[in-house]
């Protein structure tokens, strides 16, 4: 599944192509190459957290594969060229109106996004709008929003709030006891966020989140209030949110996504809405090829047809299947065809289990099955399904 050539010879190297300083940056460690170029979407969260910590640079190297990796580098470096500090971003109307329109070219290629989309997404940004990706599980919402946030290169904080157990302690803060201080309460980093003048705080999974949650958030997100009032303090302290802090929320919308709650108007009227688009099959493969150059072309094809079927199928008005792949187990998929893997052994352990088997022959699974093994060049297919079921599956996909 491998591409054999120029990409596969040895070209492992012992010295870094690329050396980076990590900072934090709000609650997030953000890389600066020594030509001041950021790359922090390039490294893994836990890599550049650990540089930060320990205050030691990372650098670039080649595998024998090929491949790229980070890892810490002893060596020295001049400082960079440019400031590490956040670009500011202009505040004049007509330069304002430049870096809008100017601003695709910030848009990383493996974010599938419009134009038009990006640009406005940007705007909402730099004006300090309230923004809400939404569409479905896997399309690249928070991908979005992450890239939003490296673009600006502002301060920024993330939120889980599918996650969140305790939304007061999470947004407000926690009243403690100490044999010594006596009672006390602490803030939650929420209120630190919300006070750092031009941050951008990604409130991810919101439709996952506790009701509280979105009571609390209200006048925070409001144009008109902008405070969270700290209730569980001495006092009652009122905390106002500060300059040019922007919100993003992401959030799954339909009837499929069976933990999410229907959120509440008043709290959806408070953003505005960029809804992510689902790949078409052209776009799938140019994102998939982009991110697995390795992989065969004609392998790759085969998984954006699976992909672009299943949605096709899942949108039809007699449709056999309750949705689509997301690109998230496509993008998992082409993974382990990169790792070896085979097209059937893939779908196996990263599609299957998604859909139901109950129902045998007539089951989710066994359609889902039945366009997978149209494309398996193996053999494998032969004795899954006799030619009737084969041929039905065909003409109901075409």
């Amino acid at each position: 599944m491998i591409k054999k050539g120029k990409n596969m010879n040895n070209t492992h190297t012992t010295t870094p192509d690329v050396i980076c300083k990590v900072e934090w940056s709000g609650n997030r460690a953000n890389a600066w190459d020594t030509d001041g170029v950021k790359r922090t979407s390039e490294i893994t969260v836990g890599c550049r957290q650990k540089a930060a910590d320990g205050n030691y640079l990372i650098g670039r190297f080649v595998n024998k594969a090929g491949k790229t990796y980070w890892k810490k580098w002893d060596g020295e470096i001049s400082s960079p060229s440019t400031d590490l500090s956040s670009i500011e971003v202009p505040s004049d109307h007509e330069e304002v109106l430049n870096f809008i329109h100017s601003s695709y070219s910030l848009k990383p290629k493996g974010l599938m996004m419009t134009e038009l989309k990006w640009k406005y997404l940007i705007r909402s940004g730099v004006r300090g709008k309230n923004i809400m990706m939404t569409g479905p599980s896997g399309c690249g919402k928070t991908m979005a929003a992450k890239s939003l946030v490296n673009s600006l290169d502002r301060p920024d904080f993330y939120f889980n709030m599918g996650s969140t157990q305790d939304p007061r302690s999470t947004l407000i803060g926690n009243t403690h006891f100490d044999s010594k201080k006596g009672t006390y309460f602490q803030k939650s980093l929420f209120v630190e966020a919300i006070t750092t003048p031009n941050s951008v705080i990604l409130l991810d999974e919101l439709s996952r989140a506790h009701p509280d949650s979105w009571n609390i958030l209200m006048t925070v997100l409001d144009y008109g209030q902008r405070y969270l009032r700290l209730d569980e303090s001495d006092g009652t302290e009122t905390i106002k949110v500060a300059n040019g802090v922007t919100f993003i929320g992401t959030a799954n919308i339909g009837n499929e996504y069976t933990s999410t709650r229907v959120m509440d108007k008043a709290l959806m009227d408070r953003f505005t809405i960029v809804e992510m688009d689902v790949l078409n099959e052209e776009d799938e493969n140019s994102l998939l090829t982009y991110m697995f150059p390795n992989v065969d072309s004609s392998v790759i094809s085969n998984v954006s047809k699976i992909a672009s079927l299943t949605r096709s199928e899942s949108n039809s008005d007699t449709s056999r299947i309750s949705s689509g792949i997301s690109t998230r187990t496509t993008v998992e998929l082409c993974g382990l065809l990169y790792d070896g893997f085979k097209l059937e052994e893939a779908a196996e352990v990263s599609i299957y289990p998604q859909y139901d088997n109950t129902g045998g022959v007539d089951s989710e699974r066994t359609f889902v099955k039945q366009i997978v093994q149209k494309f398996c060049d193996d053999g494998s297919g032969d004795d899954l399904f006799n030619e009737e079921e084969m041929a039905e599956a065909e003409g109901d996909n075409n």
